[in-house]
């Protein structure tokens, strides 16, 4: 005959909150990190570029086509 064992299930601590004033500075800084990238890595270059010469475009040239960006 089996005997059945009860294992007391372990009670989980509780997530605790995050203020959003202690967030919204990080969404800001990742925010304006991510458009500073999505501008060097799709709009630098031609009309709308800061920088003259091609190194930005010659740097990012993999990442624009990885992400379906035209360059040519």
């Amino acid at each position: 005959m089996m005997q059945s064992v009860s294992v007391p299930i372990p009670q989980s601590a509780p997530i605790p909150a995050i203020p959003v004033r202690e967030i919204v500075p990080w969404a800001v800084f990742g925010g304006v990190g991510v458009l500073v990238l999505l501008y060097f890595v799709g709009v630098e270059q031609g009309a709308a570029s800061i920088f003259s010469n091609t190194l930005v475009h010659e740097f990012v040239h993999d990442a624009r086509h990885l992400a379906g960006l035209p360059c040519h």
